[in-house]
Formats: C-alpha cells, sequence, structure tokens
C-alpha cells in the first residue's frame, strides 16, 4: 500500500465515510503474504463449511411472528404486516431462507448485514431488500443520528435494517475478515505450497549427475526434458531413462516430512475456531468421535454457544428497528423457532411433544399442526396427566359391602 493510500484511507475513518472494523488493513494482506478476501475464505474448504453450515442452519429455521394477549395467550400473528415479510418472503426477489441465509454469511465474514427497508403508506414495512456491506459508508450527521450511503444514494437510520455482528458497535461489528485475515492466509498458503508439491509430483526434485561440464544450451535441454516429461502427479512414478553415463539421485520428500498435513489440519482447527463451529460438524473428526452421544453433545453445544446468540441478535435487531411502539404495546414478538431444528431427529422430536403434551403446555392440535397435519375434533384442549395428584384429593376407601347373614338370601 502507498503512502498515498494510507492517507486516503486515514482521512476516510477519521470522517467516518468507512466502517472501521469492516476495513481490510493493508488491503487484506496477510503476514503470509496472501490477499484475504471473502471469496478466498469461501474457497478455503473449512471456511465455506463453516460459514454454509452457520448460514444454512439459521436460514433454514421459521422466523415468527407472536402476538400475547392480556390473558398471557400467545400465537403466531399472521395477520400482522410483518408476517409475511420475515416468515415467507422479504422482498420480490427472494425467499426467507435465501435472505437469511445471505444475511447470515454477511454477518459471520463482514460482521454486518444490512437492507433497505421500503415502507408503504402509513410507514408499513412491506419489503426489505439486502444491501452489500462493502459498498455503503457509515456516518452520524450534525444530530448525532445515523446515516448510510451507497451508490449515490444516501438513507436515513430509519430506512435501514442494520444487524450487527460482533462488537456491537453503531457504526457496525467486527469483521472477521479483517481480524482473521492472518488465519485466513496462513491456510491460503498452505493450500498454495500443497497445490504446488502436488503439481511437481510430490518429490520436488532430484540430481541428474554428468560426468562432464555442460553448455548452458545443453543444460537447460536437459532440465526442459526431464519437467516435461516427469512434471505433474499423473507422471509420478515412470521410469527415466539415461544414457552417456548420466546419472540420477532423486532428493526425497515426502507430505510428513514436509508435514502439509498437520499444517492443513491446524489451519482447519483455527478457522473452526474463528467462526466457533465444532471440528466434527465439517467433517474434521480425527480427535472427536463420530458416533454416540459425542455428537450429540457437540450439536447442542453448538446450539446453545454458537446459534443462539447469532439468533438473538437478529430478533432484537428485527424487534428494535421495525416494530413500532403500538406492537410493542399489544405484545408483539419476533423470534426464531427452534423447533425446526428437530425435524431430522425423530427420536429427540418425540420425546419434545411428549413432554409438551404430557405437562399441558402444547395442544395435541399444535403438535400435529407443526407436523403437518390436519387439526383433530377436541385437540384444541390443553391435557395434563393426574398422577401427581394431591393425597388429601384422593377420594377416601369405599366401604365394603354387607356380606348376606348365614343361611339368608343370597
Amino acid at each position: 500500500m502507498t503512502l498515498w493510500q494510507k492517507a486516503v484511507g486515514y482521512i476516510r475513518r477519521a470522517l467516518s465515510l468507512t466502517n472501521p472494523d469492516g476495513w481490510l488493513p493493508d488491503g487484506g494482506r496477510s503476514n503470509a503474504g496472501e490477499t484475504v478476501s471473502e471469496s478466498s475464505v469461501l474457497g478455503l474448504s473449512a471456511g465455506w463449511a463453516c460459514v454454509n453450515l452457520i448460514a444454512g442452519t439459521i436460514g433454514s429455521l421459521p422466523l415468527m411472528v407472536y402476538r400475547t394477549n392480556a390473558a398471557g395467550d400467545r400465537a403466531p400473528a399472521k395477520d400482522h404486516p410483518l408476517y409475511r415479510v420475515l416468515h415467507d418472503s422479504p422482498n420480490a426477489d427472494q425467499t426467507a431462507l435465501d435472505f437469511w441465509e445471505g444475511a447470515a454469511a454477511s454477518l459471520e465474514l463482514k460482521g454486518n448485514a444490512l437492507a433497505e427497508i421500503e415502507r408503504a403508506e402509513g410507514g408499513r414495512v412491506i419489503a426489505i431488500t439486502p444491501v452489500a456491506w462493502d459498498v455503503v459508508a457509515v456516518r452520524r450527521d450534525q444530530d448525532g443520528v445515523l446515516v448510510y450511503s451507497w451508490g449515490g444514494r444516501t438513507r436515513a437510520q430509519g430506512d435501514v435494517l442494520h444487524i450487527r455482528g460482533f462488537g456491537g458497535a453503531p457504526e457496525g461489528g467486527m469483521s472477521t475478515l479483517a481480524y482473521g485475515r492472518h488465519t485466513f492466509g496462513l491456510a491460503q498458503a498452505v493450500e498454495k505450497v500443497a497445490g504446488v508439491t502436488f503439481a511437481n509430483g510430490i518429490r520436488p526434485s532430484g540430481v541428474l549427475k554428468f560426468k562432464e561440464w555442460l553448455k548452458a544450451d545443453q543444460r537447460d535441454a536437459a532440465k526442459e526434458r526431464l519437467e516435461t516429461a516427469f512434471r505433474g502427479a499423473m507422471d509420478a512414478g515412470k521410469p527415466l531413462v539415461l544414457e552417456g553415463g548420466v546419472e540420477w539421485t532423486p532428493l526425497t520428500m515426502n507430505l510428513a516430512d514436509a508435514q502439509l498435513l498437520q499444517s492443513r489440519g491446524l489451519s482447519i482447527e483455527d478457522i473452526c475456531r474463528y467462526f466457533g463451529v465444532p471440528p466434527i460438524m465439517i467433517g474434521h473428526g480425527e480427535k472427536t468421535s463420530s458416533w454416540g452421544t459425542g455428537v450429540q453433545e457437540v450439536t447442542q453445544g453448538f446450539v446453545k454457544y454458537t446459534l443462539r446468540r447469532r439468533l438473538k441478535r437478529i430478533e432484537q435487531a428485527l424487534e428494535k428497528q421495525l416494530l413500532t411502539a403500538a406492537d410493542r404495546a399489544a405484545g408483539v414478538r419476533i423470534e426464531f423457532s427452534l423447533e425446526g431444528l428437530l425435524r431430522g431427529d425423530s427420536a429427540a422430536r418425540s420425546s419434545f411433544y411428549q413432554s409438551a403434551l404430557t405437562n399441558g403446555w402444547m395442544t395435541i392440535n399444535e403438535v400435529r399442526a407443526l407436523e403437518n397435519l390436519a387439526p383433530v375434533e377436541g385437540g384444541a384442549v390443553p391435557r395434563m396427566q393426574s398422577q401427581n395428584t394431591p393425597i388429601t384429593a384422593v377420594p377416601g376407601p369405599r366401604a365394603a359391602p354387607a356380606l348376606p347373614a348365614p343361611g339368608g338370601d343370597a
């Protein structure tokens, strides 16, 4: 980076014309000499798997709008204008999964997700359209209100949905690309070294011994012939024909000597650490059992410690920026439905439903609705088991019937 570029960058940050946390220092250049960008991180298998896992899981969860009445009864508010926008189709081009998966991916990589809010007359939200964080400049105006600018357009804070990632600063969250560029750059460098090593045929070189000194053209011809005929993984192991007293001495260096596999494994674990994803969940299971209760515990930990705060971050941003004062007074809330995570686990789903029905906090029809089944008559009444009835409420022993007197009528 030139001195002029550094000066311009400093001035832009001082004037809040760009987000300091989203800005990639030194143009994304890492200590390993690799340039880090969104595409280069996703080009790493571990980076792609981590972002895909988190964003795909969040995008697949139903985003619900609920309403709680004065009696404390809570139900999906399907008549609320935001329900269709958040649950079904945020804009004319995207499904809910498309939109929230993209927003979650932007949060993971850039620390921010942005969307332009489109309102109808009266302020009703009718669409939210994503905006790439890279092209947005955030600043405060003279009144201290945040202003967003992109593509020659300026939008006030109330017209933009801004979901901030880790850090939570008003101007924007912290960029994973910026803070993790050295880790990602090292992983890119290791991948490049491995690729070059394989391209050169695993064993990188050898020595041709000539009895006499070669002329420059002879030396170049011998080198070119050797590289042309035997370079590359497909040509490794082919026989080498030598003549004129020339001897071939290989210089062997296998993968274990170069520690490429170990370096790649450490890079995968470092990338997983940045995204908070257990390595076993992206197929890196050398040190973790892939069977039994181990995976169940890992999955529960992923939901509790990785997904939960991300979901909460999105929910609170939506409630703060999209709900009106009247909505809050009416008990309107926006939440992801985590029951969607149980769809692939029939045993866990069955246990969940059994607890709900037994303890009376769900009805039969509510369970059937989650399973896409039609309601049944009488299924809207909550039921509870009564085996824990207090002793005082148990009817007393009944008197035994009188036995007929001996010799009397039966």
